[in-house]
């Protein structure tokens, strides 16, 4: 029995870079003293959610990863409590700019970083002014606590995206995320689908999922704002959630699988095994038509 014992996080950030890192740290000790040593905090948790609006003066809270002080501050951290902490940062190189998450095992190693792939742009959501595609491509990192798979906020709507940490050899897939009301739309509640999406990953590729959110109300400079629903969870590797937090509250949940059992169903359930990739061909074009080849 390989067991593992994961925490999500949830709480509200405010513009305050000190009390935003305060607030995570609590909430990272409390989940390694309930036990866990995977513990997953929120999509860019050290700040405001500044892509509300477009401002340039936003820009000024990115920096380096080789210098940047959450990083710096949350590596010492997980060294400190002997956890795997992924850490989400706006991340500045030369002039470009990403949404990043560097990985920082049990020892403090940062062992790399992932750079968010795919980037939203709407109302309430304007990522594309601030962050560059991610050009890492996907990534799996082989941690203290096992294969992580780890994911972006809008990377989570896409199935391409777990499947293809799965292939990696993900053991569990993490979603640090920031998401809340629809502004075109202030009636509609898109939290359900966003919980039955990540579910429908998690029990597509037989394996635990962790996803953190936020919580509170964000308003930008001109006075637009967001809604964020919390709604943090985690799920097993059939899809059912097994932890869940609420649209208010600031906290963690806990849960502890046997990995050595999940892989084995994993193993034998044929999922991998029957995988037909060269039908797949539709997957690498944007609008499903699939060139044949020419006939002499």
């Amino acid at each position: 029995m390989r067991n593992l014992t994961v925490a999500i996080t949830q709480m509200a950030s405010r513009h305050d870079w000190a009390k935003n890192c305060d607030a995570a740290e609590a909430l990272v000790r409390q989940a390694a003293k309930a036990g866990a040593k995977l513990i997953l905090l929120q999509e860019l948790f050290d700040g405001d959610y500044f892509c509300i609006e477009q401002h340039a003066k936003f820009f000024e809270g990115a920096d380096e990863l080789d210098r940047h002080r959450t990083v710096k501050r949350f590596a010492a951290l997980a060294k400190e409590l002997g956890v795997v902490l992924p850490v989400s940062v706006f991340e500045r190189a030369n002039t470009a700019h990403y949404n990043t998450t560097v990985i920082v095992d049990a020892d403090g190693r940062q062992l790399g970083f992932y750079r968010k792939t795919h980037i939203p742009d709407g109302r309430g959501y304007q990522e594309k002014f601030y962050f560059s595609p991610g050009d890492t491509g996907f990534k799996v990192w082989e941690t203290a606590a096992g294969k992580v798979g780890l994911a972006i906020c809008w990377d989570q709507w896409f199935p391409e995206t777990a499947r293809a940490m799965a292939l990696m050899g993900a053991e569990i897939l993490l979603y640090p995320t920031a998401i809340g009301s629809e502004p075109p739309n202030p009636t509609y509640d898109s939290s359900t689908h966003w919980q039955n999406v990540m579910r429908g990953h998690a029990a597509a590729n037989i394996m635990p999922l962790l996803a953190s959110n936020r919580i509170g109300k964000e308003v930008a400079p001109d006075g637009r704002h967001d809604i964020f629903y919390g709604r943090s969870f985690i799920a097993d590797y059939q899809g059912e959630k097994v932890q869940e937090m609420d649209r208010t509250e600031e906290g963690i949940r806990v849960h502890s699988f046997d990995m050595d059992e999940v892989q084995g169903l994993r193993r034998t359930w044929g999922l991998f095994r029957d995988r037909r990739p060269e039908m797949y061909g539709a997957l690498m074009t944007l609008d499903g038509r699939v060139k044949s080849a020419a006939v002499n």
